[in-house]
């Protein structure tokens, strides 16, 4: 299978995947008709002596007393465990109205069942085997191998069954898995079986012990049905699951999601008078209030499906799927919100909607009509000369620099962040290098400030499948970094901010990265290399992933390309277009072509490194890096309570830079204003 596809496996959360075409298949139980048998009036097996093991136990009791109650059964051979020889169990007596055979036997110890079937009152007509015992099991399917068997119905408990799928004690699901291999050997061999598999619930007999209350009466219909439906026509596993535990979807499998949907009796029914009591509460108030209400409704309830401390503990803008909601607890909590609401909602409404914030948005809709409009708070336009400050900022740069304290702890021991060409690109190391400067396609120098990690990146956390990082430009995946972590230094969780007027402004300049030609970008991820290399999608990714909805600007003004990014940020910032904005840039070189051209052009310092200012200089040097700020207009940033790092302050610059302002589109002018705020 290719990446991609054994990604989507692995993020489905299915504990069995196959593969097939590229397909994903899951295992499901699904329904079958059952043909039902005579009714209990009518069951042959009434005439005869029914065999129960583990008589003893709750469970077996319970169906001893549905067998004479129900069935009319008038004999009984009730077989007890070995270790309670001699004793009855108190919370299982044996029924009354019928001729009652008692013995002690296991599968270890099968003489005394033998015996007793040879003096049975009556022939054998049946077996219900109750028993954790398969040898047990094993010794009845031989002993009995010459009667006239109108049923043989296996009883197991949670998770015993091989199909169940339901996770238990090893011990239990061996036990379980041999009874039913038993049961489906007897149908090869044309004899009754079914093999009955309790799954939840416990085994509660009543208060008078007589069975009334075993397992809340569906396991006792589904007994019903095993014992008397046609024996070699229909399934041979039947499941009972306790009511309610479809809707404790952390508790059951995947396995089961073909089953979730309740039958009409048990399930939510839609109730106009509940949706126009909840239009009227909502009508009373405003927008914002609205979206409150219905938040902390969805995030209730998922609370309560997902058995967490409270609304609190459940984020609104977290995938249900990312919060451990399965397709067993989605059916419960649309049958509690439709509870709630009176609204007919569809079993796919947590599918279709799948964070709580998005499900309150479709209860509005559905309450009070029309699309929801995102709330944000509101843009005022300022002071065109008021401050601007730097409330967080993240970087990476050569040197091994990954934040600003590296950054500043590089600068200040005076360290060297060149280094030789990366070997992790594809380049052709042992052919790119000629000291000759005339030389066609090479470079005279080797050295350069280099990311030598600018190749690693955490798709799965930006929510990226692998094939699209691989076609995304480095530079691209460097911003969203960058942006996430200037966000989270500056205290704000970046998913906070989803759906307000955040603006993005990125500087980036085309480096080739999967260019045709290339080889860099493979044919499988094809169809994702038009927006992976595209400098306009550069910031408008960041504000798709983290979800903003301010102005997303890239711009490619070459080595000014950030400068003017804040340049442009700042006048957004001013003029009311966002509150907060995102602003800097990324440079990764994907191809050595910087190098070769600067070579040809005799412009490239021999040892790549500038030397500004000083009579040694013989060129310029390349390097990578990214970087970028948080601003917000001064006034804003002191009223979010948010840390000024930094000061931006004044309305223009003049052709001479001699002002501080940032908005002339002069790269040394705003180098200069940079330098000047960063100190101050």
């Amino acid at each position: 299978a290719d990446p991609d596809t054994l990604f989507a496996a692995l993020a489905s959360g299915e504990p069995r995947i196959a593969v097939r075409s590229g397909n994903l298949l899951a295992p499901r139980l699904r329904r079958l008709p059952v043909a039902e048998g005579p009714g209990p009036e009518a069951w042959p097996g009434a005439t005869g002596t029914v065999v129960v093991t583990g008589a003893d136990t709750e469970h077996g009791a319970a169906l001893a007393h549905r067998l004479v109650t129900v069935h009319k059964v008038e004999s009984l051979l009730l077989v007890d465990s070995v270790a309670d020889a001699g004793t009855q169990s108190v919370a299982a007596p044996a029924p009354t109205g019928a001729d009652i055979v008692r013995v002690a036997a296991d599968g270890r110890h099968p003489e005394p069942l033998r015996a007793a079937l040879a003096v049975a009152p009556r022939p054998v007509s049946a077996v219900v085997h109750a028993a954790d015992d398969p040898e047990l099991a094993l010794w009845i399917d031989e002993l009995t191998a010459g009667s006239e068997l109108a049923s043989f119905v296996a009883v197991s408990g949670v998770g015993a069954s091989g199909a169940s799928g339901v996770s238990c004690a090893s011990g239990v699901s061996v036990d379980g898995a041999l009874v039913e291999a038993m049961v489906r050997n007897r149908r090869l061999r044309n004899l009754p079986g079914s093999f009955l598999a309790r799954v939840g619930g416990s085994a509660d007999p009543g208060p008078a012990g007589d069975g009334t209350g075993w397992a809340c009466g569906p396991l006792l219909s589904a007994f019903d049905l095993a014992l008397t439906a046609n024996p070699l026509t229909n399934p041979p596993t039947l499941l009972s699951i306790a009511p309610g535990l479809l809707a404790e979807g952390s508790q059951l499998p995947g396995l089961y999601a073909g089953l979730a949907e309740l039958p009409p009796s048990q399930r939510s029914e839609p109730d106009e008078a509940v949706t126009a009591a909840l239009r009227d509460r909502l009508a009373a108030l405003d927008e914002r209030a609205r979206r409150v209400l219905l938040d902390d409704l969805v995030r209730t309830h998922a609370s309560a499906v997902l058995h967490r401390s409270g609304p609190e503990a459940i984020p609104s803008d977290r995938a249900f799927r990312d919060l451990g909601l399965t397709s067993m607890a989605v059916v419960e909590l649309r049958n509690r919100l439709t509870e709630s609401t009176g609204l007919p909602l569809p079993t796919t409404v947590v599918f279709d909607h799948p964070t709580p914030e998005a499900l309150a948005a479709r209860l509005r809709a559905e309450i009070l009509g029309g699309v929801t409009q995102p709330v944000t708070e509101p843009a005022l336009a300022a002071d065109p000369g008021e401050p601007l400050a730097i409330v967080g900022m993240a970087c990476r740069l050569p040197g091994g620099v990954a934040g600003p304290e590296d950054l500043w702890r590089l600068v200040s021991e005076g360290r060297d962040a060149v280094s030789g060409f990366p070997e992790d690109r594809g380049w052709d190391l042992d052919g790119l290098f000629d000291a000759d400067p005339d030389r066609a396609g090479t470079s005279y120098t080797r050295q350069g400030g280099f990311l030598h990690e600018a190749g690693l990146f955490d798709a799965g956390f930006f929510g990226i499948s692998p094939r699209e990082a691989m076609a995304m430009d480095p530079q691209q995946r460097l911003l969203l970094e960058t942006s996430w972590e200037a966000l989270e230094r500056s205290g704000i969780d970046p998913l906070s901010l989803k759906g307000s007027d955040v603006g993005v402004f990125s500087g980036v300049f085309g480096q080739g990265y999967g260019a045709t030609g290339t080889g860099l970008v493979a044919p499988e991820v094809e169809g994702f290399a038009s927006t992976g290399s595209a400098g306009s999608v550069a910031s408008g990714r960041v504000s798709y992933v983290l979800g903003f909805e301010g102005p997303a600007v890239t711009v490619d003004t070459a080595c000014s390309s950030s400068l003017v990014a804040i340049h442009l940020a700042a006048q957004a910032l001013r003029q009311g277009e966002c509150s907060m904005a995102l602003a800097g840039g990324a440079t990764v070189m994907a191809t050595p072509g910087t190098f070769v051209e600067f070579s040809r052009q005799r412009a490239l310092a021999t040892d790549g490194r500038c030397k500004a200012f000083s009579s040694s200089a013989d060129g310029t040097g390349w390097a990578e890096g990214a970087g970028v700020v948080v601003l917000e207009r001064l006034s804003v940033a002191r009223e979010r309570g948010h840390r000024v790092l930094a000061v931006l302050r004044g309305s223009a610059v003049n052709q001479d830079g001699a002002s501080n302002g940032l908005t002339a589109p002069n790269g040394l002018a705003q180098q200069r204003v940079i330098r000047k705020a960063l100190a101050g």
